[in-house]
């Protein structure tokens, strides 16, 4: 597995995680607080997100695959995009399980 699929899963997890956390403090500024301009901030974020998101699911996807993960592991990655901060602590785990691999050119997963 190259490093720029690591690489490129890692950079959309951060701007998901980011655009997820920046979506839950407008969501929060806009029914909560009932904040001036929070709705067109919700608004502009959401967009974004959702495009992102779908990026962010390519690329996961991809590494997932070529790192020949189970479903469920898979799953728990791809929805990580879904839940405020856990983006950013799933990337962490699965950089950590990854790079050392990455980095010698070893498979990601041991070929029986």
């Amino acid at each position: 597995m190259k490093k720029s699929v690591l690489t490129r899963y890692r950079v959309m997890a951060y701007v998901t995680g980011v655009l997820l956390v920046l979506l839950t403090f407008g969501m929060i500024g806009k029914y909560a607080l009932d904040s001036d301009g929070a709705a067109d901030f919700t608004k502009v974020v959401s967009i974004a997100h959702g495009w992102l998101y779908v990026v962010y699911l390519i690329f996961a996807f991809d590494l997932g695959s070529k790192a020949r993960w189970p479903i469920a592991k898979q799953a728990w990655v791809l929805l990580a995009g879904t839940i405020p901060t856990a983006a950013f602590f799933v990337e962490r785990r699965i950089s950590r399980e990854l790079e050392a691999k990455v980095a010698n050119g070893e498979p990601a997963v041991a070929q029986a």
